[in-house]
This record gives structure tokens, C-alpha cells and sequence, in this order.
């Protein structure tokens, strides 16, 4: 039996949003807004997205790309202080094969009249089938979506 290498690490992205804390926020805490920029998008066929948002509740999601093998995102809310910071534990799979898995924490600062993001995760990567620099660039898109549903939120307001 082969070992499967684990490579651990963590980045951190800090975003701004001309939205206040209350709205970035929600956008995490809402599940039918998180799953526009979350889970939804060109080429993406979601299977499942169900959430839970309460300290010790869950978020699962199985999604594909483009027809491609089921991926799997199965979290648990660690801590949840409304308006300020979300702590989870997250767990990916690629069609019933492990990723990772990787405790996230995002903070949301007043900045002025909006919002500065502070995204870090702290990763064990598994196998050679993601890496640190992967998550970092695939997090930043869901921030630029994220981005791209609060825009079309003021807009609409």
C-alpha cells in the first residue's frame, strides 16, 4: 500500500467590497445567495447544495464541471459571530477521492462604508491532486463572484 503525500500550508487573500459588513456577510450566511456565487456558474452543474448555517451545522454541495466527475465539498461551522467572522472546517473530494481538507476563517472589517474580507485557510493538500496555490486561485474567483452578486444586489436595490 502506497503513503499519499499531504502537503500543509495556508494563504491569505484580503478583498474589498463597497458593500457594508452586514451585506458581505450575508452573502456567506443566506444559502440561495451563497449558492449564486458559490457553487453556480458557466459550466457548472450543481448536484447539490444544502446548508445549515448555525455553529455545529453543515454545508454539503456535489457539483461538476463541464460533465466532468462529481466534486464534493462537505463543511461544519466551527464559529459564526454575525457581521464579524465565520470559522469552518472544510472537506473536497474529486468522484469519492479525498483533496483535502482545511479549516477556514474569514473576518469582516468595517473599511469605510464597506468591507474588508480576510480570508485565510490553512490547508492539508493530499496526493498531488490540489495544491496550495490551486485553492488560493480558485478561492480568489469565488471572491471576484462574490464580488460580481453584490454588485448586481446595490444595483437592484
Amino acid at each position: 500500500m502506497s503513503r499519499t503525500p499531504v502537503t500543509h500550508a495556508s494563504f491569505t487573500i484580503e478583498r474589498s467590497y463597497a458593500a457594508p459588513p452586514a451585506k458581505v456577510f450575508a452573502a456567506f450566511a443566506d444559502p440561495a445567495i451563497k449558492r449564486r456565487w458559490f457553487a453556480e456558474g458557466e459550466g457548472w452543474t450543481v448536484e447539490q447544495f444544502d446548508v445549515d448555517f448555525r455553529v455545529g451545522g453543515f454545508e454539503r454541495s456535489r457539483f461538476r464541471y463541464q460533465g466532468g466527475p462529481p466534486i464534493t465539498n462537505e463543511s461544519v461551522y466551527q464559529v459564526i459571530q454575525p457581521n464579524e467572522r465565520i470559522i469552518l472546517a472544510y472537506a473536497m473530494a474529486t468522484d469519492g477521492v479525498p483533496l483535502s481538507g482545511s479549516l477556514l476563517t474569514m473576518e469582516y472589517l468595517p473599511e469605510g462604508s464597506g468591507t474588508k474580507l480576510v480570508f485565510t485557510e490553512q490547508g492539508a493538500y493530499l496526493g498531488g491532486k490540489d495544491d496550495p496555490v490551486h485553492r488560493e486561485e480558485g478561492s480568489r474567483e469565488l471572491l471576484e463572484s462574490l464580488a460580481r452578486i453584490l454588485g448586481e444586489e446595490a444595483k437592484a436595490a
